[in-house]
């Protein structure tokens, strides 16, 4: 028979130990819960691999349309319009006579010109004249002292046989020595004379340029057009006061533009500027006729890029069918193109933009994100063009959570 105080004992224990256990056990299965709470749930992303964009692509890009020569007609003498042949809109004729203008004084100083150049030509006349005269009588003076030189010396000899005084001889000398003064003279008026000539000449030559320009001036008073085309802009009427175009500030009378055929000019982004050659073909439409497409090609470039808004000048030229476009006009260009290294094509979600370049969140095959900066291309809505920045083989995730950190690890799931 056991002892009532051993089974008291016994009883005893076995409560408190159920008291420990109620109250543990809850203790335990709460402080996992608070820790299984502290520990974020890997999330689940959906992810896929980069794929490139069709090579064979087409872009429209906004131009301006432009006269093939476009050009100010301005007068080249002052005078008054007193003819006004064209007005604004009309077409005209390379050579064509636009207007004529009255210029009075410049007739003045034509005939002052002519009246100059008959001075001039007179002067060089007389001063070539008294040349010959003073040749001749150089001639005179060289007979002269060569007859006195042979008689000088007759009389010399005659002295030597004392069969003449020496008055005679010494008089004789005398003539010979007057003579040969007479011809130095002559020679030294002779070469005064000569360059009295040269100078009438070169002064009828400066006098026969200025009137040739003053005649050319005169050939201004009529204005021509310089090529074939239409007349965009009329400043002049008849009576105006014309100023030449060498006056400040001058305004041209007339201006001029060949629009048979145009040329348009577009910039082109960075990123199809290595397929804008001479010769690709392009379409161009305007706004104003929706269902005309004028066909175009590519003529020359810039050949470099604007560094400030990294695009290439381009040139395009055209036939202007039908004379519907006009110079001044905003067209929209669209470029056929090929690329040799298409861009990658992403769903607008997948970019990240924060400050700083755009980012892509891929995912490494250890499923870490990493946030790649991207270079993007076109903005094509539900999609981007990203150019660099990207392999091909990486994997993306295709909508990141904006709070995204670099190096977080996550469950991807392709789709």
């Amino acid at each position: 028979m056991k002892h009532p105080s051993s089974r008291f004992i016994v009883i005893s224990t076995v409560v408190l130990i159920a008291l420990v256990a109620i109250g543990v056990v809850p203790r335990l299965g709460q402080s996992a819960a608070l820790q299984r709470a502290a520990t974020p749930p890997i999330p689940t992303v959906k992810v896929m691999t980069a794929s490139r964009a069709a090579a064979a692509t087409d872009f429209t890009l906004p131009g301006n349309i432009q006269a093939i020569q476009d050009v100010p007609i301005y007068a080249r003498a002052d005078g008054y319009l007193k003819r006004r042949l064209v007005d604004i809109g009309d077409r005209v004729q390379q050579g064509q006579v636009l207007a004529e203008i009255d210029t009075p004084e410049l007739d003045q100083q034509v005939a002052q010109g002519q009246a100059a150049l008959a001075q001039a030509q007179a002067s060089l006349a007389q001063a070539q004249s008294a040349l010959e005269q003073a040749r001749a009588a150089l001639q005179h003076s060289e007979a002269t002292m060569r007859l006195n030189g042979v008689t000088l010396a007759r009389w010399q000899e005659l002295k030597r046989r004392d069969l003449v005084a020496q008055q005679d001889v010494d008089n004789f000398q005398a003539a010979s020595d007057g003579s040969r003064a007479d011809v130095a003279a002559a020679q030294a008026n002779i070469a005064a004379l000569v360059a009295s000539a040269n100078a009438a000449r070169a002064n009828v030559t400066a006098s026969e340029a200025n009137l040739r320009r003053l005649t050319d001036l005169q050939s201004y008073q009529t204005l021509r057009a310089p090529f074939s085309g239409i007349v965009t802009v009329r400043n002049v009427d008849q009576g105006s006061l014309i100023s030449s175009g060498r006056v400040p500030n001058a305004m041209p009378a007339f201006r001029v533009a060949q629009i048979d055929s145009l040329r348009v000019y577009v910039n082109v982004p960075q990123t199809f500027v290595s397929s804008i050659t001479p010769g690709l073909s392009t379409d161009t439409v305007v706004r104003e006729l929706p269902n005309r497409v004028f066909k175009a090609s590519v003529v020359s470039t810039a050949e470099a890029l604007d560094p400030a808004s990294r695009t290439l000048l381009t040139e395009i030229r055209m036939q202007n069918q039908g004379g519907l476009l006009r110079p001044g006009m905003y067209a929209d260009v669209k470029f056929h193109v090929t690329r040799t290294d298409p861009p990658f094509l992403l769903p607008s979600s997948a970019v990240i933009i924060r400050s700083g370049p755009p980012l892509v969140a891929t995912v490494a095959p250890d499923s870490v994100v990493h946030l790649t900066p991207v270079q993007l291309g076109r903005d094509l809505g539900s999609s981007v063009e990203v150019t660099g920045g990207l392999g091909e083989r990486d994997a993306f995730i295709l909508a990141p959570a904006d709070n995204l950190d670099e190096g977080a690890r996550v469950n991807p799931v392709r789709v």
